[in-house]
Order: C-alpha cells, then sequence, then structure tokens
C-alpha cells in the first residue's frame, strides 16, 4: 500500500497551502473523520483544564482537604500511565472506529461521575472520607486521554495524504489547546458541577458521526496480514533494538521533559499559584486562556514554516523561563 497518499481519495502534489490541500481531499468521510478527531482533541483539553478553575469550589461543597484534592488532580496522570499502556493493543484488536466507541464511553461516565460527586463514609484505601464518584471520573478521564493521545494521531495519519499530515496534527493540537482554554474562562463564572455536565456536550457531535467515519484502511489490511506480521523479533520489544536507541531516546525525552518541567502542575492548579502570589485567580485563568490560544494559533501557523525542531526549542525555553519565574516568585514571597 503506498505510504503518501490519502487512502479515501488521492492528493494534489501541487497544493500550496492547508485550505486548497484539504479542498482536494474533502471527501465527506475525510471532512466527518477529521471533525471526530477535531472534537475529541478538544474534549481531552476540556478535562485537561477542568480541575483548575473548579478547585476553590470542590473543596467549599465537599469540604476537602488540600491532600483530598490533590489525589483528584494527580489521579488524571494514574489513568493516562492505564490508558497508554493498553491503547496500542486495543486499538489493533478491535480497531479504530471501536476504539472510539470505547473512549466516548470513558469520557462520558467521566464528567457524569464528577458531576453527581457525593461524600462517602465508606473507608477506601484508608481514607474514611472518599469521593470515589469523583476520583472515578477523573480516572476514567484519564484512561481516555492516554488512548485517545494514541489513537487521534494514528487515525488522521492513516487517513491523510502526506502533505497535509503536519497541518492537520497541529490543528488537533489546536483544538485541545481551545479547549482547554475555555474551561480555565468558563470555570470562572460557571459551577463545578455545570461545567462537567458541559463537558459532556461535545459528544452530542462525536457519537452521531461515528456511525459514518470509515474504519482506517491500514488497520483493515494489518488484519488481513497479521499472521504474515507475527513473528518473532516483532512488537513492542522490537523497539529496544540497539539501531532503534537513539530515536527512542530522543522521542521518550522530548515526552517526558515538559511534564518534568511541571507542565501539569501549571495545569491542574493555576488556582492555587495565582492566589499564592496575590494575583486574582479569575485574572490568572483568562490571561493563561489568551496566552494558551496564542501560543497554539502561532504553533499551527509556524509548524511547517520554522520546522519542528525550531518550535521545540523555543517552547522549551519558555518552559524553563516560567518554572524560574514561578520559582523566584514564591521564593522572594519569603522576605
Amino acid at each position: 500500500m503506498e505510504e503518501e497518499g490519502l487512502l479515501l481519495a488521492s492528493p494534489s502534489s501541487s497544493s500550496p497551502s492547508l485550505l486548497s490541500g484539504i479542498s482536494n481531499v474533502s471527501t465527506r468521510p475525510f471532512v466527518l473523520a477529521f471533525t471526530v478527531c477535531s472534537c475529541g482533541a478538544f474534549v481531552s483539553g476540556c478535562v485537561s483544564g477542568y480541575s483548575a478553575p473548579t478547585q476553590s469550589g470542590i473543596m467549599k461543597d465537599l469540604n476537602l482537604s488540600v491532600a483530598d484534592y490533590s489525589l483528584f488532580g494527580s489521579i488524571l496522570t494514574v489513568g493516562i500511565i492505564l490508558g497508554a499502556l493498553i491503547c496500542g493493543k486495543l486499538t489493533d484488536l478491535v480497531g479504530r472506529i471501536n476504539t472510539m466507541w470505547i473512549i466516548n464511553v470513558f469520557f462520558i461516565s467521566g464528567w457524569f461521575s464528577i458531576a453527581f460527586a457525593k461524600i462517602s463514609n465508606r473507608s477506601l484505601f484508608f481514607n474514611p472520607k472518599v469521593i470515589w464518584m469523583l476520583d472515578m471520573g477523573r480516572l476514567l478521564h484519564g484512561i481516555g486521554i492516554g488512548i485517545s493521545a494514541y489513537l487521534g494521531p494514528i487515525y488522521m495519519t492513516e487517513i491523510t495524504p502526506r502533505n497535509l499530515r503536519g497541518a492537520v496534527s497541529s490543528c488537533s493540537q489546536l483544538f485541545a489547546i481551545v479547549g482547554s482554554s475555555l474551561f480555565y474562562a468558563l470555570g470562572t463564572v460557571v459551577g463545578w458541577r455545570d461545567l462537567a455536565i458541559l463537558g459532556a456536550i461535545p459528544f452530542l457531535v462525536i457519537i452521531p458521526l461515528l456511525f459514518f467515519i470509515p474504519e482506517s484502511p491500514r488497520w483493515l489490511d494489518y488484519t488481513e496480514h497479521v499472521k504474515q506480521q507475527e513473528d518473532g523479533d516483532s512488537g513492542f520489544f522490537k523497539l529496544f533494538q540497539r539501531k532503534y536507541a537513539f530515536s527512542l531516546t530522543i522521542g521518550v525525552a522530548l515526552i517526558a521533559l515538559p511534564e518534568l518541567g511541571g507542565n501539569s502542575g501549571y495545569s491542574y492548579y493555576t488556582d492555587s499559584i495565582f492566589t499564592r502570589t496575590g494575583v486574582s485567580s479569575d485574572f490568572g485563568f483568562i490571561t493563561t486562556s489568551l496566552v494558551q490560544m496564542l501560543g497554539g494559533v502561532l504553533g499551527t501557523m509556524l509548524v511547517d514554516v520554522s520546522g519542528r525542531r525550531s518550535l521545540l526549542l523555543v517552547s522549551q525555553a519558555g518552559s524553563f523561563l516560567g518554572c524560574l519565574a514561578t520559582a523566584i516568585s514564591f521564593f522572594l514571597q519569603a522576605y
């Protein structure tokens, strides 16, 4: 099967831009598939941005301690790890579209579990005051993100021509940033239960479209030749061969560095960070959402112009300076 070219329609090699390129491949299946993946990225962004503006409201209404809320915020990462462990095998086993159905179940169940969370007096993990529905909803969201973070790019890569893949991936990332920024802003005016209900609204678009988008031809081809592809040197452990060591190290480092640099901490605890520095949390959320939107738009516009490496260097430098400024700010508060 051809490595390049859309498997649903043939691309034009002379397409100079994203819009003109899409005009050449804008078959209905492609547009619907792009819409579903973009909405999925948007929902993932909403999940990531949910805990920051709702911290004070949830802690007050459910009488949670900082430790209780920290569990709620951090258990999302546990879910992401679980989702990442099963995503590859799951998508190969049941297919891309069926996996999307499973992801939607995780996300919808998670939103309603959070929206209707109540205090339980039953002991769980030696904690007498457990908001198990709250934590379970966050865990389900993490599993959904862990799977969709792999599935979305893979599916769009398999159905998108090579000359559009960078732009399509950038647009998906932009939708994730829009979702996070929107929930930052909405969290200043909407209660945490209502915000969770709003998080389920995009599925009114996603679920009907799942009936009409095509299965990935790459996956169909894989199922037809799976016996030929299964040999002793294939699969997960093939990645750990010496010839892949450098590429694997770079890939893992690029994913790990933003997390080690505190990106998740900023996302989950924006409320506490701005409040402790003496800045209004509402002002902080709105400012953060605007900066995120600006960065997302610039990244989408520049990804095919300045190159990936340049953007990575700039973004890592910005993360370093942001962490340094935050650390200095807290340090100076003691004097």
